[in-house]
């Protein structure tokens, strides 16, 4: 007969919310990690432990991000966004796979902060009379230039 032992805190997988900004959390039951062989350096370890991670997250399923910000994340995260729409972000950086496990998590937080701050509007702007008259003089000389290279010489002002 089998005896029961206590469950280790490390082994209870409680859902976390991990804060971006303010007003933003994302659910940890959304991500989805994948422990794969990392290339590199990484001694005896290297054939034997998984220690890269493949964290993926379903941008075009997920609820915890408004329409605005999964719009400029898609922008901001490009190839790393796949067809069916799963953002996938790689960490091969270190020799541990928790380390790596964190700095893929870290790496998708900073991703969704800066697709979390709005694009400053910009502010339309005129050139000043200087710079008009400067373009135009710059056009009459080029203009000069060319016509002395063909035929005869035009007086253009």
């Amino acid at each position: 007969m089998k005896t029961l032992r206590p469950i280790a805190a490390k082994e209870l997988h409680v859902l976390r919310k991990i804060p971006v900004t303010a007003a933003i959390r994302l659910d940890e039951g959304e991500l989805e990690e994948i422990f794969v062989r990392s290339p590199g350096p990484g001694g005896q370890n290297v054939n034997k432990v998984s220690t890269a991670v493949q964290l993926r997250f379903p941008l075009d399923r997920t609820n915890t991000l408004p329409a605005d910000v999964r719009r400029r994340l898609r922008v901001l995260a490009g190839r790393r966004v796949t067809a069916d729409g799963w953002l996938v972000i790689e960490a091969s950086r270190f020799r541990s796979q928790a380390r790596n496990r964190a700095d893929a998590r870290a790496r998708l937080v900073e991703l969704i902060r800066a697709a979390a701050k709005p694009p400053k509007p910009r502010k339309p702007t005129r050139p000043s009379a200087a710079s008009k008259e400067r373009r135009l003089k710059a056009k009459r000389t080029r203009a000069r230039t060319k016509q002395a290279r063909s035929k005869g010489v035009i007086d253009l002002g």
